[in-house]
């Protein structure tokens, strides 16, 4: 074959389909799955991550590989730890075989030291997710059934409590979505005897991740209760606003004297440069909003996924994970699009308001440059009607000086050819006058071009 040669992320988005595999799991056993987020965006936060898991390592005499990437496995002393990087968080996941002493007892999360546990939160974060998974065999659906009214119950609030068969009842779940006293949420997972190792894995895993999404889809819900009355606020004020512009619209159709325009116009421009304002303060908050929302929405459908592939079916009549999402989850995620929604709406409505009104304040400008252009008109005239007049007085001043001064020059002139003087001055004063005409205006262009 010839030689191919690949692009240079080829194989890395094709390595991306098989990250983060399904591990195989067999009843019973329990599993921990702690996720940490820091509070803010941090660039450093993976290499901070990727060190934390090499020192967990290294107390357990486990050396870390060369090249850490987003997913690692590794089998250390009875337990099997299971390290993944996310966007924004990251999850360390503990699977502990056998039956417990007790019910959600915390063999699980002894497994971790105390001390690393401890620098935790400095190096990796708050802990936004912590899921307690007990999975137990039962025998048959009727043991399933038994086990949910009476070894788990009193481990529930039965209020909250979901419960179904999933997977086309190879297996069930049972939780109640709450934060118990040791910070744990807890899940129950019945094993039937159909399911296989790898099955009851994908199905605890999407648990896990049901949880954990559940739990970061939430984090749009502060921040849009937080915009609430503050888009209020700026939505009463675009409504007293469009009522000033509409009033403004109408005396400007019914009173066209020129103060009360004048007047109108500076209203507009101060109603337009509070328009400018509050565009900008919409502009900010949408930033500020728009990797958190979009995130939100992302987190939610995984959720909806989740639930989806579970294959959910009713068992004791009791709630299933997808109605328990339908009654408390999803309203929240509709305040969450809400929000953004209305903010977009603003954002669209104050922008429509500043253009009209800057199209307005536009028009009237262009009124007054209308008039300015008239009344310059209208000096350009009156100074040229004043050049002209200016004009004909210097031609009748200077005509006047040289005809007096010509009357000298003829004197003489008189003395020899006869006549007088004053018939001689007569005979040369329109001559004299159109040179001095002629003179004036020749001036007057060598003016105009220069």
């Amino acid at each position: 074959m010839p030689l191919l040669f690949d692009h240079d992320q080829r194989r890395a988005l094709n390595d991306e389909l098989h990250a983060r595999p399904f591990a195989p799991l067999s009843a019973p056993a329990q599993i921990l799955s702690l996720s940490f987020k820091p509070k803010s965006a941090d660039l450093a936060a993976p290499e901070r991550d990727r060190a934390a898991l090499a020192d967990l390592l290294s107390r357990f005499k486990a050396s870390p590989p060369d090249r850490i990437g987003n997913h690692y496995v590794v089998e250390l002393e009875g337990f099997r730890l299971r390290w993944e990087r996310h966007t924004e968080f990251s999850t360390y996941t503990v699977t502990v075989s056998g039956a417990p002493e007790r019910p959600f007892d915390t063999r699980a999360i002894d497994r971790l030291p105390a001390s690393w546990l401890s620098e935790a939160p400095e190096r990796l974060g708050g802990v936004i997710s912590s899921t307690l998974v007990n999975v137990v065999p039962v025998d048959e659906v009727e043991h399933a059934e038994q086990v949910v009214r009476t070894d788990y119950a009193e481990h529930f609030v039965q209020e909250s409590l979901a419960v179904a068969f999933l997977t086309d009842g190879e297996a069930a779940a049972m939780s109640d979505f709450r934060i118990d006293s040791n910070g744990h949420t807890r899940f129950a997972v019945l094993a039937l005897p159909a399911i296989g190792p790898r099955r009851l894995g994908r199905i605890t895993q999407r648990l896990i991740e049901l949880d954990t999404y559940r739990t970061l889809a939430m984090l749009g819900l502060p921040l849009a209760r937080e915009l609430g009355p503050k888009l209020t606020k700026i939505d009463d004020e675009l409504l007293d606003l469009s009522q000033l512009m509409a009033r403004g619209a109408d005396d400007d159709t019914t009173l066209r004297a020129a103060p009360v325009r004048a007047s109108n116009a500076d209203a507009d421009r101060q109603t337009l440069a509070r328009l400018t304002e509050l565009s900008a303060e919409l502009e900010r908050l949408t930033a500020e909003s728009a990797y958190r929302f979009s995130a939100t929405r992302a987190y939610q459908k995984i959720v909806e996924e989740r639930i989806a592939v579970l294959r959910e079916s009713r068992m004791i009549q009791r709630q299933t994970f997808g109605e328990f999402m339908v009654r408390r989850f999803k309203p929240a995620m509709r305040t969450v699009e809400s929000t953004q929604a209305r903010l977009e709406a603003l954002s669209s409505r104050a922008a429509r308001k500043a253009n009209l009104l800057s199209t307005r304040v536009g028009v009237f400008q262009a009124e007054q440059n209308q008039q300015l252009l008239h009344s310059m008109n209208r000096r350009a005239e009156l100074q040229l009607r004043l050049q002209q007049t200016v004009e004909g007085l210097s031609v009748v001043a200077i005509s006047y000086y040289a005809v007096s001064l010509a009357g000298y020059l003829l004197t003489p002139l008189a003395g020899l050819l006869g006549g007088e003087v004053k018939y001689w001055q007569a005979a040369a004063a329109l001559p004299i006058i159109g040179g001095v005409y002629w003179m004036v205006q020749k001036i007057r262009k060598n003016a105009e071009r220069g």
